[in-house]
Protein backbone atom coordinates (compact mmCIF):
# COMPACT_ATOMS: atom_id res chain seq x y z
CA UNK A 1 0.00 0.00 0.00
CA UNK A 2 1.33 3.43 -0.99
CA UNK A 3 1.63 6.28 1.50
CA UNK A 4 -1.41 8.53 1.78
CA UNK A 5 -1.34 11.51 1.86
CA UNK A 6 1.69 12.08 -0.33
CA UNK A 7 1.47 9.42 -3.05
CA UNK A 8 1.71 10.30 -6.74
CA UNK A 9 -0.13 8.47 -9.51
CA UNK A 10 1.37 8.77 -12.98
CA UNK A 11 -1.33 8.34 -15.64
CA UNK A 12 -0.78 7.90 -19.38
CA UNK A 13 -3.55 9.99 -20.90
CA UNK A 14 -4.83 13.40 -19.88
CA UNK A 15 -8.39 13.55 -21.20
CA UNK A 16 -11.59 13.79 -19.21
CA UNK A 17 -10.92 10.51 -17.42
CA UNK A 18 -7.56 11.80 -16.19
CA UNK A 19 -9.26 15.04 -15.17
CA UNK A 20 -11.89 13.27 -13.07
CA UNK A 21 -9.26 10.93 -11.60
CA UNK A 22 -7.27 13.94 -10.42
CA UNK A 23 -10.41 15.56 -8.98
CA UNK A 24 -11.19 12.40 -7.00
CA UNK A 25 -7.59 11.73 -5.91
CA UNK A 26 -7.00 15.22 -4.51
CA UNK A 27 -9.14 14.84 -1.34
CA UNK A 28 -7.16 11.68 -0.54
CA UNK A 29 -3.94 13.70 -0.59
CA UNK A 30 -2.88 11.97 -3.82
CA UNK A 31 -1.19 13.90 -6.63
CA UNK A 32 -1.73 12.98 -10.29
CA UNK A 33 0.78 13.64 -13.08
CA UNK A 34 -0.56 13.10 -16.60
CA UNK A 35 1.30 12.24 -19.81
CA UNK A 36 -0.50 13.58 -22.87
CA UNK A 37 0.55 15.07 -26.23
CA UNK A 38 -1.85 18.05 -25.96
CA UNK A 39 -0.34 20.93 -23.97
CA UNK A 40 -2.59 21.98 -21.08
CA UNK A 41 -4.72 18.88 -21.62
CA UNK A 42 -8.11 18.58 -19.88
CA UNK A 43 -6.53 16.83 -16.88
CA UNK A 44 -4.41 19.92 -16.09
CA UNK A 45 -5.74 21.34 -13.87
CA UNK A 46 -6.71 19.60 -11.58
CA UNK A 47 -3.74 17.25 -12.10
CA UNK A 48 -0.57 18.45 -10.41
CA UNK A 49 1.50 18.50 -13.59
CA UNK A 50 1.79 17.20 -17.13
CA UNK A 51 4.47 15.50 -19.20
CA UNK A 52 3.81 16.72 -22.76
CA UNK A 53 4.62 13.84 -25.11
CA UNK A 54 3.06 11.13 -27.23
CA UNK A 55 1.58 8.15 -25.40
CA UNK A 56 4.27 5.81 -26.79
CA UNK A 57 7.26 8.10 -26.08
CA UNK A 58 9.40 5.81 -23.93
CA UNK A 59 11.58 8.68 -22.70
CA UNK A 60 8.48 10.52 -21.53
CA UNK A 61 7.13 7.38 -19.86
CA UNK A 62 10.50 7.17 -18.04
CA UNK A 63 10.05 10.77 -16.86
CA UNK A 64 6.58 9.88 -15.62
CA UNK A 65 7.87 6.80 -13.80
CA UNK A 66 10.58 8.84 -12.04
CA UNK A 67 7.88 11.04 -10.53
CA UNK A 68 5.28 8.42 -9.62
CA UNK A 69 4.67 5.80 -6.96
CA UNK A 70 2.46 3.83 -9.35
CA UNK A 71 1.68 4.06 -13.05
CA UNK A 72 -1.66 3.59 -14.77
CA UNK A 73 -3.36 4.59 -18.02
CA UNK A 74 -6.72 6.09 -18.95
CA UNK A 75 -6.50 5.40 -22.66
CA UNK A 76 -5.92 2.18 -24.60
CA UNK A 77 -3.33 3.92 -26.80
CA UNK A 78 -0.76 3.61 -24.01
CA UNK A 79 2.29 1.51 -24.96
CA UNK A 80 2.52 -1.70 -22.89
CA UNK A 81 6.15 -2.26 -23.93
CA UNK A 82 7.18 1.18 -22.65
CA UNK A 83 5.29 0.58 -19.41
CA UNK A 84 6.96 -2.82 -18.99
CA UNK A 85 10.41 -1.30 -19.56
CA UNK A 86 10.05 1.50 -17.02
CA UNK A 87 8.45 -0.82 -14.47
CA UNK A 88 11.62 -2.89 -14.50
CA UNK A 89 13.98 0.08 -14.63
CA UNK A 90 12.40 2.08 -11.81
CA UNK A 91 10.85 -0.77 -9.81
CA UNK A 92 7.44 0.93 -10.10
CA UNK A 93 4.20 -1.00 -10.37
CA UNK A 94 1.86 -0.60 -13.36
CA UNK A 95 -1.85 -1.23 -12.84
CA UNK A 96 -3.67 -2.74 -14.61
CA UNK A 97 -0.64 -4.67 -15.83
CA UNK A 98 0.89 -4.09 -19.27
CA UNK A 99 -0.14 -7.66 -20.15
CA UNK A 100 -3.78 -6.77 -19.49
CA UNK A 101 -3.37 -3.74 -21.75
CA UNK A 102 -1.97 -5.97 -24.52
CA UNK A 103 -4.97 -8.27 -24.16
CA UNK A 104 -7.47 -5.41 -24.34
CA UNK A 105 -5.71 -3.69 -27.26
CA UNK A 106 -6.32 -6.68 -29.56
CA UNK A 107 -10.01 -7.59 -29.78
CA UNK A 108 -9.25 -11.09 -31.04
CA UNK A 109 -6.85 -11.74 -28.16
CA UNK A 110 -9.44 -10.25 -25.79
CA UNK A 111 -12.22 -12.52 -27.06
CA UNK A 112 -10.01 -15.60 -26.88
CA UNK A 113 -8.89 -14.79 -23.33
CA UNK A 114 -12.47 -14.33 -22.19
CA UNK A 115 -13.71 -17.46 -23.94
CA UNK A 116 -10.84 -19.50 -22.45
CA UNK A 117 -11.86 -18.22 -19.00
CA UNK A 118 -15.46 -19.29 -19.55
CA UNK A 119 -16.77 -15.72 -19.89
CA UNK A 120 -19.70 -15.57 -22.35
CA UNK A 121 -18.91 -13.66 -25.56
CA UNK A 122 -20.55 -13.59 -29.02
CA UNK A 123 -19.31 -16.25 -31.44
CA UNK A 124 -16.32 -14.89 -33.34
CA UNK A 125 -13.74 -15.65 -36.04
CA UNK A 126 -10.39 -14.13 -37.02
CA UNK A 127 -10.42 -12.36 -40.37
CA UNK A 128 -7.28 -11.78 -42.43
CA UNK A 129 -8.57 -11.30 -45.93
CA UNK A 130 -11.65 -11.88 -48.08
CA UNK A 131 -11.54 -15.69 -47.84
CA UNK A 132 -11.62 -15.55 -44.05
CA UNK A 133 -14.53 -13.13 -44.16
CA UNK A 134 -16.50 -15.41 -46.52
CA UNK A 135 -15.87 -18.30 -44.11
CA UNK A 136 -17.03 -16.10 -41.23
CA UNK A 137 -20.30 -15.36 -43.06
CA UNK A 138 -20.79 -19.12 -43.44
CA UNK A 139 -20.24 -19.80 -39.73
CA UNK A 140 -21.64 -16.63 -38.11
CA UNK A 141 -24.32 -15.57 -40.56
CA UNK A 142 -24.88 -12.38 -42.51
CA UNK A 143 -24.75 -9.58 -41.60
CA UNK A 144 -22.06 -9.82 -38.94
CA UNK A 145 -20.11 -7.27 -36.91
CA UNK A 146 -16.60 -6.60 -38.19
CA UNK A 147 -14.10 -5.03 -35.78
CA UNK A 148 -10.53 -3.92 -36.28
CA UNK A 149 -8.40 -5.97 -33.94
CA UNK A 150 -6.33 -2.96 -32.84
CA UNK A 151 -6.50 0.81 -32.77
CA UNK A 152 -10.20 1.28 -32.06
CA UNK A 153 -12.21 1.88 -28.90
CA UNK A 154 -15.55 3.50 -27.96
CA UNK A 155 -17.08 2.05 -31.12
CA UNK A 156 -14.39 3.28 -33.49
CA UNK A 157 -13.25 0.74 -36.07
CA UNK A 158 -16.47 -1.30 -35.82
CA UNK A 159 -19.17 -1.70 -38.47
CA UNK A 160 -21.73 -4.31 -39.54
CA UNK A 161 -21.17 -5.94 -42.92
CA UNK A 162 -23.41 -8.16 -45.04
CA UNK A 163 -20.90 -8.98 -47.81
CA UNK A 164 -17.22 -8.81 -48.68
CA UNK A 165 -17.94 -5.89 -50.99
CA UNK A 166 -19.69 -3.97 -48.22
CA UNK A 167 -16.81 -4.64 -45.82
CA UNK A 168 -14.27 -3.44 -48.39
CA UNK A 169 -16.29 -0.28 -48.98
CA UNK A 170 -16.24 0.44 -45.24
CA UNK A 171 -12.68 -0.61 -44.38
CA UNK A 172 -10.65 -1.19 -47.56
CA UNK A 173 -8.05 -3.81 -46.66
CA UNK A 174 -9.59 -6.74 -44.75
CA UNK A 175 -6.49 -7.88 -42.85
CA UNK A 176 -6.42 -7.65 -39.06
CA UNK A 177 -10.09 -8.00 -38.09
CA UNK A 178 -12.30 -10.06 -35.85
CA UNK A 179 -15.79 -10.98 -37.04
CA UNK A 180 -18.56 -11.47 -34.46
CA UNK A 181 -22.10 -12.71 -34.80
CA UNK A 182 -24.46 -9.75 -34.99
CA UNK A 183 -26.24 -10.03 -31.65
CA UNK A 184 -29.97 -9.26 -31.54
CA UNK A 185 -29.83 -7.82 -28.04
CA UNK A 186 -32.65 -6.43 -25.93
CA UNK A 187 -30.53 -3.75 -24.28
CA UNK A 188 -26.94 -2.76 -23.69
CA UNK A 189 -25.68 -2.94 -20.11
CA UNK A 190 -22.42 -2.24 -18.34
CA UNK A 191 -20.79 -2.87 -14.99
CA UNK A 192 -17.87 -0.94 -13.51
CA UNK A 193 -15.76 -3.52 -11.68
CA UNK A 194 -12.74 -2.85 -9.49
CA UNK A 195 -9.88 -4.97 -8.19
CA UNK A 196 -7.82 -3.73 -5.27
CA UNK A 197 -5.23 -5.41 -3.10
CA UNK A 198 -6.83 -8.82 -2.56
CA UNK A 199 -10.43 -7.59 -2.93
CA UNK A 200 -12.93 -6.79 -5.66
CA UNK A 201 -16.04 -4.63 -5.89
CA UNK A 202 -18.70 -3.95 -8.50
CA UNK A 203 -20.94 -0.95 -9.05
CA UNK A 204 -24.67 -1.16 -9.87
CA UNK A 205 -25.58 -2.26 -13.39
CA UNK A 206 -26.16 0.56 -15.90
CA UNK A 207 -28.42 0.46 -18.94
CA UNK A 208 -26.85 2.33 -21.86
CA UNK A 209 -28.41 4.06 -24.84
CA UNK A 210 -26.15 4.41 -27.89
CA UNK A 211 -26.58 6.28 -31.15
CA UNK A 212 -24.04 6.16 -33.99
CA UNK A 213 -21.81 3.96 -31.77
CA UNK A 214 -21.56 6.74 -29.16
CA UNK A 215 -22.96 6.51 -25.63
CA UNK A 216 -25.75 9.05 -25.15
CA UNK A 217 -27.32 8.08 -21.80
CA UNK A 218 -26.92 5.68 -18.87
CA UNK A 219 -29.83 4.72 -16.61
CA UNK A 220 -29.13 3.23 -13.16
CA UNK A 221 -30.39 0.82 -11.95
CA UNK A 222 -30.76 -0.75 -15.38
CA UNK A 223 -34.39 -1.22 -16.43
CA UNK A 224 -34.20 -5.00 -16.52
CA UNK A 225 -34.91 -7.90 -14.20
CA UNK A 226 -33.08 -8.46 -10.95
CA UNK A 227 -31.92 -11.83 -12.34
CA UNK A 228 -30.26 -10.12 -15.32
CA UNK A 229 -28.62 -7.54 -13.04
CA UNK A 230 -27.27 -10.33 -10.83
CA UNK A 231 -26.01 -12.22 -13.87
CA UNK A 232 -24.34 -9.07 -15.22
CA UNK A 233 -22.53 -8.55 -11.94
CA UNK A 234 -21.38 -12.17 -11.86
CA UNK A 235 -20.03 -11.94 -15.42
CA UNK A 236 -18.16 -8.73 -14.55
CA UNK A 237 -16.56 -10.53 -11.61
CA UNK A 238 -15.54 -13.35 -13.95
CA UNK A 239 -13.95 -10.75 -16.26
CA UNK A 240 -11.82 -9.53 -13.36
CA UNK A 241 -10.65 -13.09 -12.91
CA UNK A 242 -9.46 -13.21 -16.53
CA UNK A 243 -7.32 -10.04 -16.28
CA UNK A 244 -4.29 -9.03 -14.22
CA UNK A 245 -3.59 -6.05 -12.04
CA UNK A 246 -5.40 -3.59 -9.83
CA UNK A 247 -7.70 -0.95 -11.24
CA UNK A 248 -11.16 -0.18 -12.54
CA UNK A 249 -12.65 -1.91 -15.59
CA UNK A 250 -15.66 -0.99 -17.68
CA UNK A 251 -17.42 -4.20 -18.76
CA UNK A 252 -19.84 -3.64 -21.66
CA UNK A 253 -22.58 -6.26 -22.00
CA UNK A 254 -25.46 -7.32 -24.24
CA UNK A 255 -28.67 -8.67 -22.70
CA UNK A 256 -30.01 -11.47 -24.89
CA UNK A 257 -33.08 -13.47 -23.81
CA UNK A 258 -32.25 -13.13 -20.13
CA UNK A 259 -28.58 -14.00 -20.61
CA UNK A 260 -25.64 -11.60 -20.95
CA UNK A 261 -22.67 -11.56 -23.31
CA UNK A 262 -19.54 -9.44 -22.99
CA UNK A 263 -19.19 -6.96 -25.83
CA UNK A 264 -15.93 -5.21 -24.93
CA UNK A 265 -13.84 -4.26 -21.91
CA UNK A 266 -12.16 -0.97 -21.04
CA UNK A 267 -9.20 -1.37 -18.63
CA UNK A 268 -10.00 2.02 -17.05
CA UNK A 269 -12.97 4.07 -15.84
CA UNK A 270 -15.77 4.15 -18.39
CA UNK A 271 -18.19 6.78 -19.66
CA UNK A 272 -21.14 4.67 -18.45
CA UNK A 273 -19.77 4.90 -14.90
CA UNK A 274 -19.86 8.69 -14.63
CA UNK A 275 -23.16 8.42 -12.77
CA UNK A 276 -21.19 7.08 -9.78
CA UNK A 277 -19.85 10.57 -8.96
CA UNK A 278 -23.24 11.70 -7.64
CA UNK A 279 -25.03 8.35 -7.51
CA UNK A 280 -22.79 6.17 -5.34
CA UNK A 281 -21.00 6.42 -2.02
CA UNK A 282 -17.68 6.05 -3.86
CA UNK A 283 -17.20 7.23 -7.44
CA UNK A 284 -15.46 5.09 -10.04
CA UNK A 285 -12.65 7.66 -10.05
CA UNK A 286 -12.00 7.57 -6.32
CA UNK A 287 -12.17 3.77 -6.61
CA UNK A 288 -9.61 3.96 -9.43
CA UNK A 289 -7.19 5.91 -7.22
CA UNK A 290 -7.76 3.57 -4.29
CA UNK A 291 -7.32 0.46 -6.43
CA UNK A 292 -4.09 1.35 -8.24
CA UNK A 293 -2.52 2.49 -4.97
CA UNK A 294 -3.53 -0.70 -3.16
CA UNK A 295 -5.79 1.17 -0.72
CA UNK A 296 -9.00 -0.39 0.64
CA UNK A 297 -11.82 -0.14 -1.89
CA UNK A 298 -14.78 2.13 -1.19
CA UNK A 299 -18.50 1.39 -0.82
CA UNK A 300 -20.15 1.03 -4.25
CA UNK A 301 -23.76 1.18 -2.97
CA UNK A 302 -26.13 3.34 -5.01
CA UNK A 303 -27.29 6.39 -3.04
CA UNK A 304 -30.18 7.15 -5.41
CA UNK A 305 -31.26 6.16 -8.92
CA UNK A 306 -29.40 8.24 -11.49
CA UNK A 307 -29.36 9.08 -15.18
CA UNK A 308 -26.28 10.42 -16.97
CA UNK A 309 -26.49 12.12 -20.38
CA UNK A 310 -23.46 13.06 -22.46
CA UNK A 311 -22.94 16.54 -23.86
CA UNK A 312 -21.64 15.92 -27.38
CA UNK A 313 -20.74 17.81 -30.48
CA UNK A 314 -23.42 17.37 -33.14
CA UNK A 315 -22.78 14.67 -35.78
CA UNK A 316 -22.29 17.39 -38.41
CA UNK A 317 -20.59 19.93 -36.16
CA UNK A 318 -17.91 22.14 -37.64
CA UNK A 319 -14.72 22.34 -35.62
CA UNK A 320 -14.93 25.56 -33.62
CA UNK A 321 -14.27 26.88 -30.10
CA UNK A 322 -16.33 25.14 -27.43
CA UNK A 323 -18.21 28.09 -25.94
CA UNK A 324 -21.23 26.73 -24.10
CA UNK A 325 -24.52 28.49 -23.37
CA UNK A 326 -27.25 27.45 -20.96
CA UNK A 327 -25.42 26.16 -17.87
CA UNK A 328 -26.94 28.60 -15.32
CA UNK A 329 -30.41 27.72 -16.55
CA UNK A 330 -30.02 23.94 -16.24
CA UNK A 331 -28.57 24.31 -12.74
CA UNK A 332 -31.93 25.63 -11.58
CA UNK A 333 -32.63 21.90 -11.17
CA UNK A 334 -30.98 21.57 -7.75
CA UNK A 335 -30.48 17.81 -8.07
CA UNK A 336 -28.75 18.03 -11.43
CA UNK A 337 -24.95 17.94 -11.71
CA UNK A 338 -23.00 19.34 -14.66
CA UNK A 339 -19.45 18.29 -15.56
CA UNK A 340 -17.36 20.14 -18.14
CA UNK A 341 -14.27 18.41 -19.52
CA UNK A 342 -12.18 21.47 -20.36
CA UNK A 343 -11.83 20.75 -24.07
CA UNK A 344 -11.42 23.83 -26.22
CA UNK A 345 -12.98 22.66 -29.50
CA UNK A 346 -16.30 21.24 -30.63
CA UNK A 347 -15.93 18.34 -33.07
CA UNK A 348 -18.49 15.85 -34.44
CA UNK A 349 -19.75 13.60 -31.62
CA UNK A 350 -16.89 14.67 -29.35
CA UNK A 351 -17.55 14.12 -25.63
CA UNK A 352 -17.37 17.57 -24.05
CA UNK A 353 -19.18 17.04 -20.76
CA UNK A 354 -22.10 15.32 -19.11
CA UNK A 355 -25.09 15.95 -16.86
CA UNK A 356 -26.38 13.64 -14.13
CA UNK A 357 -29.84 13.75 -12.58
CA UNK A 358 -30.47 11.94 -9.29
CA UNK A 359 -33.78 11.22 -7.57
CA UNK A 360 -36.35 8.45 -7.47
CA UNK A 361 -38.23 7.63 -10.66
CA UNK A 362 -35.94 6.64 -13.52
CA UNK A 363 -38.28 7.81 -16.29
CA UNK A 364 -38.54 11.24 -14.67
CA UNK A 365 -34.76 11.33 -14.24
CA UNK A 366 -34.27 10.43 -17.90
CA UNK A 367 -36.54 13.29 -18.96
CA UNK A 368 -34.71 15.74 -16.66
CA UNK A 369 -31.28 14.69 -17.93
CA UNK A 370 -32.37 14.88 -21.57
CA UNK A 371 -34.02 18.26 -21.10
CA UNK A 372 -30.88 19.64 -19.47
CA UNK A 373 -28.58 18.26 -22.15
CA UNK A 374 -30.81 19.53 -24.95
CA UNK A 375 -31.00 23.00 -23.37
CA UNK A 376 -27.22 23.41 -23.77
CA UNK A 377 -25.86 24.87 -27.00
CA UNK A 378 -22.54 25.92 -28.46
CA UNK A 379 -22.10 29.48 -29.61
CA UNK A 380 -21.58 30.21 -33.28
CA UNK A 381 -19.40 33.04 -34.55
CA UNK A 382 -15.83 34.18 -34.89
CA UNK A 383 -13.15 34.44 -32.27
CA UNK A 384 -10.63 37.16 -31.52
CA UNK A 385 -6.97 36.87 -32.39
CA UNK A 386 -6.07 36.33 -28.73
CA UNK A 387 -8.71 33.60 -28.47
CA UNK A 388 -7.36 31.89 -31.60
CA UNK A 389 -3.87 31.88 -30.11
CA UNK A 390 -5.21 30.42 -26.88
CA UNK A 391 -7.22 27.73 -28.66
CA UNK A 392 -4.17 26.39 -30.46
CA UNK A 393 -2.79 25.23 -27.10
CA UNK A 394 -5.61 22.82 -26.26
CA UNK A 395 -7.90 20.34 -27.95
Amino acid sequence: MERVPGATVGVVGGGQLGRMLAEAASPLGVDVVALDPTPDCPAVPPATDQVVANFDDQGAVRDLAERADVLTYEIELADPDALDAVADEFDVEVHPTPETLRTIQDKLVQNRALADAGVPVPDFEAVDGADDLRAAFDSLGSPLMLKRRTGGYDGRGNAPAASVAEAREEFGDLDGFVAEELVDFERELSVIAARGDGETATFPVAENVHEAEVLRESVVPARTSEAVRERSTAVAEDVLGALDGRGVFGVELFEVDGAVLVNEIAPRPHNSGHYTIEGCHTSQFEQYARAVLGLPLGDTTLRDPAVMANVLGAPDAETRPAVLDGVPEILEDDRLAFHWYGKREVRPLRKLGHVTAVGDDRETLLARARNARDALSFQQGTETASERADHTTQS
